[in-house]
């Protein structure tokens, strides 16, 4: 499937598929962009929040009076002055009946680090953080459960509930015992993933007004209609009483997918006091409070046949779901367990996916969600079984993926990979990387004794479920006002729905306004998640203008079947139309009949420096296929983008806690993100197109692409480079210290020794 080029158009050039700059970028770049933290309405209050000083305890004592007394504060909230603390909702991806929830202010347990214990709203925001600071609290402080492995096997963490087991999925295909233990070769790999922070640029921001009855909420949500609805049955509102505008948004990467306790908590302040009410959180406060991502263990066995050929796969994922659980929480991994086997052909499969709850903040959906976790996984067990045969990594990928005619195949999980060309993928990306050459050059560097590797990765990613609506009107001046019920983040959506619907139209695409964000004047739609924006947001903009189409024809045709309102060529003549018509309009819901699955496949090389540890990613060799391209230039942004936060988990981001639930790297500072110098020095990127045959557009996801393939092609590189050095196991972040310690023991303990070593720093 896939669009077909539009007849109407006649010589005029289509925007479909062209690097068309982001029409979003002049006003980000001069400063004119609109963040929450840029609107102050007149009367405008200032929100500030008290947070739990311990990962897990009692609240003692708690006294706000000294609060109240201060000049300059208007309302201190602690769970005392609420009526009611609904818990916030959660999707139910897995069984959530016991996913941990939370009060928007803790009512007696302290559950986590930074867990909001009191709001103060005031004059001026230092006001308000006098106001936080004079409430006093005393604490009794009790051991936190930070880990999910000692989560699973230990006493609840949250009294509220009985367990710790918060979700879980499991399916399985074939005899899986049978076919590992009739196999040749079987590998086992344990896994862990760092606990990682979002960060996006602009950190989380809500503005409330309550105004004739109304109540909206300016923040930066990457799903205001669900948000909306959301807020109104938490305040006991009709959801005509409440409007969620989501301005300019500075980035959200699955941190902004859910309503938090502060977004409440903020609507309720204004609401009480009749006046505005802003809070923006510090970077320091985000990354206490704000949810994470990633933070899972994986294991897995993989099972193959003389010839390189899987057998069976065997994949256990366990992920920390923090003291409560946002709307997505349950979403990685579920992600994770509906994934495996990936791309390849794989007879038996067992899959067990679990969340847990912990003593920690809150785990969401992060730029992949659960898509990262099983691909490390599958491609670290791949690159074992290789290297056990004997057999050059990508030929057992080449023996097992599944080809063109073979696919839709529905796994036992029912995800089923909708369409797709993974051999000419494969073929292509190698061909780009050359790689008899370049092994032979990486042999002559080791042979001068460098420290030099080389890893790959194959994979494939589901793009979202659901549907998204879309509404395109006829203004006066011949021109389009497209409504797009989600929202945008600094993709570029706007100046690519905007080349779809004039596609569609006939028309230039600067003929076409394109709004987004806001509830009032939008069409309800699910929001920008999953990498579907395009995949299914853009279908139905494109099923929308075609049906702006027919009406237009069907006024165009007029009352005896000619066509007045035609000019030559066939296409629309659109002034005539606005004439007779004003107001010409069509909305359209659109709910794709499957899900769209892009694939990509990473080649990276890396060299090491033995004597400090450091890893530098020399080159990277990135193909995709996000089917049908709407703009090439966007697509390679968000895919140097993605692999940008990959290479973030690779070698350098982690949150770490201490052993009292203390985190110790709540700053830039400690928490190290990403530089221009720890790009690849040379990368190098490309891609087929094979439509989707699951929506209209024909296009996939390549928002998360990134993300998803450079982590384990960077650690199979790592691991060539180091496994002759004795190193036989590393988890991410590769940071100087990890590998330098994996060295050390490794020349420590001799090649042997080391064949059972794990290294690593706490996490």
């Amino acid at each position: 499937m896939g669009i077909a080029r539009n007849r109407d158009r006649g010589a005029a050039a289509d925007p479909l598929g062209r690097p068309l700059p982001r029409r979003e970028d002049p006003r980000a770049l001069t400063g004119r962009a609109r963040h929450v933290g840029d609107i102050r309405p007149e009367g405008c209050l200032f929100a500030a929040f008290l947070r739990s000083p311990v990962a897990r305890g009692r609240i003692a004592a708690l006294d706000a009076a000294p609060a109240r007394a201060l000049a300059g504060v208007r309302l201190v909230l602690t769970a005392a002055d609420l009526d009611r603390q609904p818990p916030l909702p959660v999707n139910p991806m897995m069984p959530a009946e016991a996913a941990p929830r939370a009060p928007w202010l803790a009512d007696g347990d302290l559950r986590a680090l930074g867990q909001p214990v009191a709001l103060v709203v005031a004059d001026s925001i230092e006001a308000a953080r006098d106001g936080v600071e004079a409430i006093a609290l005393e604490v009794e402080a009790e051991p936190p459960v930070l880990d999910p492995e000692t989560a699973e096997a230990g006493p609840p963490v949250d009294p509220a509930r009985p367990g710790n087991l918060a979700g879980a999925m499991r399916w399985a295909q074939g005899d899986v015992d049978a076919a590992l233990a009739a196999a040749p070769v079987v590998v086992e790999l344990a896994l862990r993933h760092p606990r990682l922070a979002p960060a996006p640029l602009e950190c989380r921001a809500s503005l409330a007004e309550w105004r004739a009855g109304v109540l909206t909420l300016f923040s930066g949500q990457q799903s205001p209609h669900r948000a909306r609805g959301q807020l109104a049955a938490l305040l006991g509102l009709a959801p005509g009483q409440v409007r969620v505008i989501s301005p300019d948004v500075g980035g959200a990467f699955g941190m902004k997918a859910s309503l938090y306790p502060e977004d409440v908590l903020i609507a309720l302040a204004a609401r009480r006091l009749g006046r505005p009410v802003r809070w923006v959180a510090g970077r320091g406060e985000d990354l206490l409070s704000a949810s994470h991502g990633r933070g899972a263990l994986s294991r897995g066995r993989m099972g193959f046949d003389a010839q390189g050929r899987i057998l069976a796969l065997e994949a256990c994922f366990l992920f920390p779901l923090g003291y409560w659980t946002p709307f997505s929480g349950l979403v990685p991994a579920w992600n994770a367990g509906r994934i495996p086997p990936g791309p390849y052909r794989v007879p038996a499969v067992r899959v067990e996916s679990r969340a847990v709850a912990t003593n920690t903040p809150p785990m969401g959906i992060y730029r992949g969600a659960g898509r990262p976790e099983a691909a490390l996984l599958i491609e670290r067990l791949v690159d074992e079984g290789a290297r056990r045969l004997g057999i050059a990594a990508e030929e057992v990928r080449r023996r097992n993926l599944l080809r063109p005619e073979e696919l839709p195949r529905p796994n036992g999980a029912g995800a089923s990979p909708d369409s797709g060309n993974y051999p000419a993928l494969l073929r292509q990306t190698l061909a780009a990387a050359d790689l008899p050459a370049r092994r032979a050059a990486l042999a002559r560097r080791r042979a001068a004794g460098e420290c030099v590797g080389l890893g790959m990765a194959f994979y494939v990613e589901p793009c979202g479920q659901g549907w998204e609506a879309a509404r395109i009107t006829l203004q006066a001046d011949k021109r389009f006002t497209l409504a797009f019920g989600g929202s945008t983040q600094g993709q570029g959506r706007e100046t690519a729905l905007a080349q779809i619907a004039a596609h569609a139209l006939g028309c230039p695409v600067g003929d076409v306004a394109v709004l987004s964000g806001d509830t009032a004047c939008t069409p309800e739609g699910i929001g920008a998640l999953a990498s579907r924006s395009t995949a299914i947001g853009g279908s139905a903009v494109l099923a929308a203008a075609e049906e702006l189409m027919a009406r237009a024809r069907a006024i165009a045709a007029g009352p005896e079947g000619r066509a007045p309102c035609a000019v030559p060529g066939g296409r629309i003549d659109w002034a005539r139309i606005a004439a007779l018509a004003p107001g010409l309009s069509a909305e359209v819901r659109h709910a794709p009949a499957a899900e769209a699955w892009g694939a990509g496949c990473c080649i990276a090389q890396v060299a090491i420096d033995t004597a400090t540890g450091r890893l530098v990613v020399e080159e990277m060799i990135y193909h995709d296929d996000a089917g049908v391209v709407v703009n090439p230039l966007l697509a390679e942004g968000q895919l140097h983008g993605g692999i940008a936060q990959g290479l973030g988990e690779a070698l350098c981001e982690a949150l770490r806690f201490d052993a009292d639930g203390q985190l110790i790297s709540g700053s830039l500072m400690d928490y190290a993100l990403p530089r221009a110098a720890d790009m690849p020095r040379r990368l190098a990127t490309g891609r087929i197109a094979t439509p989707s045959t699951a929506n209209r557009l024909g296009a996939r996801g390549v928002g998360e692409a990134g993300c998803i393939g450079a982590p384990p092609a960077v650690l199979n590189a790592a691991m060539d480079a180091l496994r002759p050095l004795g190193v036989a196991h590393l988890d991410m972040p590769l940071t100087p210290h990890r590998i330098w310690q994996a060295l050390a023991a490794a020349r420590h303990d001799g090649a042997g020794a080391a064949a059972g070593h794990r290294t690593g720093e706490p996490s």
